[in-house]
């Protein structure tokens, strides 16, 4: 089961992403079967998991809208997971509330692997961002990481903060305007309105004339206001980098578990 970030080798998941990145998947699983079940909408961390599964020579049950499934008749959580384990042979769970996964992955016959649980965690996008920011330095510690926007429910935040023990941490919540530290990293979040954050912040030309230029910046996506388009061609970002790695790390977790 991959609930938290805490149930996995990072550093085996980052190398194994780096070999099918250069060499592709070290074998197949065309016997294999994932099933994408959404509880809220989600497109790069469906998307990937989709495409990662059909590069490994799998198939896929897509559940990207439970509102066309069991559950707008008032099928439970439980109902659904027992269900769906028995077509499936991992499942990738996007739930509303902060302590889904786990409970899923009490009842489920097969691996459940958190795909963000309401405020709580978001651990594949978290070894996705540690597998980008890996490929920056060559490792994962010993940095300065500076968090700007919605600290609180930015279910992002909360995995990789977890994640990165050994580096300094600034939290630059929304309503923050100072300037931003001199960091390694820079990992910008949009406000969670669907869970009751308030307010708006963008980045200002004053914010990049003071991060050092192998500085890198990124965010988990989807945007709005945070980060201007005019940012996009700047070497420093690096969400769409990150987009790209989700697929070699969601890759490469699937095979971990099979």
């Amino acid at each position: 089961m991959l609930i938290s970030i805490d149930d996995i080798d990072i550093q085996e998941i980052l190398n194994l992403a780096s070999s099918i990145e250069k060499n592709g998947p070290p074998r197949t699983y065309p016997d294999k079967i994932l099933a994408n079940l959404f509880y809220e909408p989600s497109t790069r961390t469906s998307a990937s998991f989709a495409g990662a599964m059909y590069r490994l020579g799998g198939n896929v049950i897509s559940i990207n809208d439970v509102n066309y499934s069991s559950v707008a008749k008032g099928e439970n959580l439980s109902d659904t997971i027992v269900t769906m384990a028995n077509y499936a042979d991992i499942i990738a769970l996007r739930s509303k509330n902060k302590g889904d996964a786990k409970l899923a992955s009490e009842v489920s016959s097969v691996p459940i692997i958190n795909a963000g649980d309401g405020n709580g965690e978001h651990p594949t996008q978290t070894l996705l961002d540690l597998y980008t920011i890996y490929k920056k330095f060559g490792r994962i510690n010993d940095l300065v990481v500076t968090f700007v926007g919605d600290i609180e429910n930015g279910r992002t935040v909360h995995s990789l903060d977890k994640a990165l023990i050994d580096s300094t941490k600034y939290f630059i919540p929304t309503y923050d305007k100072k300037i931003w530290p001199e960091s390694d990293v820079y990992y910008l979040t949009r406000v969670q309105r669907e869970r009751g954050s308030k307010g708006s912040y963008s980045m200002k030309k004053e914010h990049i004339h003071h991060i050092p230029e192998n500085s890198i910046v990124m965010h988990p996506f989807p945007r709005n206001e945070e980060i201007p388009t005019w940012f996009d061609k700047d070497p420093r970002a690096k969400y769409f980098e990150q987009m790209k790695n989700g697929l070699y790390v969601r890759m490469a977790i699937l095979s971990y578990f099979f």
